[in-house]
């Protein structure tokens, strides 16, 4: 339907390093504009049945404080980082606060709920009659639920235990948790996925108001290789069986009897323990002698992918130990900054020790140790690739952040301006001395000898440009030793983007091609596998 009727100006961001997103309260009542950066945020509200009344601030952006919100009931609850005011209590991290959805009274914040000494906020969703917080306590995910509307009538602010919250029952293995399609503002059941790398994909609806839970379904696991378990066909068989859906049965199933599935801490070059997540068949693992692959990321206070994933199994069949470095750079805020610009070689450092530490203890054999990394991660392993060419025999690049040098002195790059909050500015002459410093491209030991490298890129990535794998291979081969150099491998998708070609079987080409890569290098004979 057209109209004549000129357009509405309602917003211009001038800002290069902002994003803006639209969206609408959870209730539909209002509609916000969310202009952030990194570590920023300003959001303007508008009421949906109003719009020509325009966007009210809800406050201005204030460097390094950022804040998210739903409308419940007249009141907007904010998620935020602000500095605490009139008030002795320090928080680190998010926080929950509220103010009157109204014009003249959006300033003013009342603190609902500080997270305590051993955990912290990380999100949050509304319903008509209940707020889920999603927390991160001891590097491990929580969900949890309070009654609304709330009650404020206390001076000080209250921790989340006084609230007497719901916290969602899960299963007591490491967890990856994620929210499911809740759209629903009038429900009172919160859907999420749980799993881990021993527990296929569960689906559970958790009522809130009546405080239980549903198992809808759990991914089914069929065709188990001998070579994960020691016990015999027949217990196998029932354990196949209860990984299906049984109606009336709320248990968790899991593979933890045949898969170790383990979490230990990790000393770095300064003393901070590295979580690092290590997994391996019970059956198929032998002690220094099994291989195995290291993965990390580390950036952009992302956490590292543990959850449940059917293409780890013909690798841990074949014995090897899949392990994961939550080296600092992801995670939450503190751990976030922890690994960012000037502090970023502490991520670095930090995945050199999980490397060393599964070789020390016997998890990985000396020579068999390899390391995976996709784009920032990609960064992450080729700087220990550079430090310590000898600590793994192979690696796989996935769209790697090779030349950051370069890449972060071209402003003209989509990402370049935004990348400064977690990377540095290279205009900064202290940051860019860091940058310099690890950064793979410029960082390459003439004449060592280099590990076997499959490097793969994507002709249209518009995050981290096709060249730069092409570069770096290029200057491998340059520079180190000539015979190491020819294993350094670079495959090239003319057709894809960052993150590969879409459907699930061009997915398991990818994944294969890079197990059958780590084999080769590694000079693994499959046939004692089968």
């Amino acid at each position: 339907m057209q109209s004549n009727e000129a357009g509405l100006l309602v917003f211009v961001e001038d800002d290069v390093n902002c994003c803006v997103d639209i969206t609408s309260t959870k209730d539909f009542k209002y509609i916000t504009v969310n202009s952030n950066t990194r570590t920023s945020s300003e959001v303007y509200v508008m009421e949906s049945g109003n719009v020509r009344e325009g966007l009210w601030p809800v406050q201005k952006r204030t460097n390094k404080v950022q804040y998210f919100l739903e409308h419940h009931n007249g009141f907007f609850y904010i998620l935020t980082n602000a500095p605490l005011k009139d008030t002795e209590t320090a928080v680190e991290g998010y926080y929950l606060a509220r103010c009157r959805a109204e014009k003249s009274l959006m300033d003013k914040w009342q603190v609902v709920a500080l997270p305590g000494s051993d955990c912290t906020f990380q999100d949050m969703d509304i319903f008509h009659e209940h707020l889920v917080l999603f927390l991160q306590k001891d590097g491990l995910p929580l969900f949890c639920s309070i009654d609304l509307p709330v009650q404020i009538d206390f001076q000080e602010p209250k921790e989340l235990g006084d609230f007497t919250p719901w916290f969602f029952p899960i299963p007591s293995n490491l967890c990856s948790i994620l929210p499911g399609p809740n759209n629903d503002f009038m429900s009172s059941t919160f859907r999420l996925v749980v799993s881990s790398p021993v527990i296929p994909d569960l689906t559970v609806d958790y009522d809130m108001r009546k405080k239980t839970f549903t198992i809808l379904d759990q991914e089914e696991v069929t065709g188990l290789c001998s070579s994960l378990y020691t016990v015999g066909q027949s217990n196998v068989s029932s354990i196949q069986q209860n990984l299906q859906l049984i109606e009336d049965s709320q248990s968790w199933s899991d593979l933890s009897k045949l898969v170790s599935c383990e979490r230990v801490q990790v000393v770095s070059h300064d003393g901070v323990s590295i979580p690092l997540v290590i997994l391996y068949s019970r059956g198929a693992h032998i002690h220094g002698e099994s291989p195995g692959i290291l993965y990390g990321y580390g950036a952009y206070g992302e956490d590292l992918d543990k959850s449940w994933c059917s293409d780890r199994l013909s690798l841990l069949a074949r014995g090897w130990v899949l392990a994961f470095a939550d080296v600092r750079g992801g995670g939450d805020p503190s751990w976030h900054l922890a690994g960012t610009k000037t502090n970023k070689i502490n991520s670095i450092q930090d995945f050199a020790a999980c490397g060393m530490h599964l070789i020390k203890e016997g998890f990985v054999h000396e020579s068999r140790l390899c390391a995976m990394g996709c784009s920032a991660g990609g960064l992450l392993v080729g700087a220990v690739v550079n430090m310590l060419p000898n600590l793994f025999s192979a690696a796989v690049l996935k769209v790697p952040f090779l030349d950051i040098c370069n890449t972060m002195l071209d402003p003209t790059l989509p990402l370049t301006i935004l990348d400064y909050e977690e990377f540095g500015d290279p205009n900064i002459p202290v940051e860019f001395d860091a940058i310099r410093s690890y950064s793979p491209y410029d960082n390459l030991s003439p004449g060592k000898c280099y590990p076997s490298i499959l490097v793969t890129a994507s002709f249209n990535d518009t995050r981290v440009g096709v060249w730069e794998a092409a570069k770096w291979v290029s200057k491998v081969r340059d520079v180190t030793c000539p015979s190491c150099s020819k294993s350094v491998v670079l495959k090239t998708n003319m057709q894809s983007g960052h993150f590969g070609e879409g459907g699930r079987f061009m997915r398991c080409e990818e994944t294969a091609f890079e197990y059958a890569f780590l084999m080769k290098a590694l000079g693994m004979d499959d046939k004692s596998a089968k």
